[in-house]
């Protein structure tokens, strides 16, 4: 089981490094599907990860406790940052000051696309900034760092 982690471990680290990469670069210039999957496969692989790591300590093995603590703390990161998207939508409304979706309907309907791709941008940047550091916490806890 050991042998599955560590290769878990290495698929984990570049699917979340492909989630970063794809993310920013959306971020950077334009939103696209296939963030989305990439993003939430890491963090399913993560929690696997998790999973597996605690099978590990129950079975008796005797894992590094920075090893520990760079394995888990994704799960916090992923977290965060899931609660800073939820905030995205809010955040962007209230810097142009609108204080609910009603009021967004009272816009042009060009304005009301860019305040969606504003919101989505904003999102996207979030959710890669995570996925970036998920990535580095991870090569830590395999000592690659």
């Amino acid at each position: 089981m050991r042998d599955l982690h560590a290769v878990l471990g290495a698929i984990t680290i570049a699917v979340n490094a492909l989630a970063a990469v794809i993310g920013l670069v959306a971020w950077r210039t334009q939103p696209t599907r296939l963030f989305a999957p990439f993003l939430r496969a890491g963090q399913v692989l993560v929690m696997l990860e998790a999973i597996i790591g605690a099978a590990l300590l129950l079975d008796g093995k005797d894992l590094p406790r920075l090893h520990l603590i760079y394995g888990l703390m994704p799960i916090a990161v992923s977290f965060v940052a899931e609660q800073l998207r939820l905030a995205s939508a809010e955040i962007v409304l209230q810097q142009r000051g609108l204080e609910d979706a009603k009021q967004v309907a009272t816009l042009p309907e060009p304005e009301q696309h860019a305040l969606v791709a504003s919101i989505i941008r904003r999102e996207t940047g979030v959710m890669a900034a995570s996925a970036a550091v998920v990535t580095l916490l991870c090569l830590r806890a395999q000592g690659w760092l």
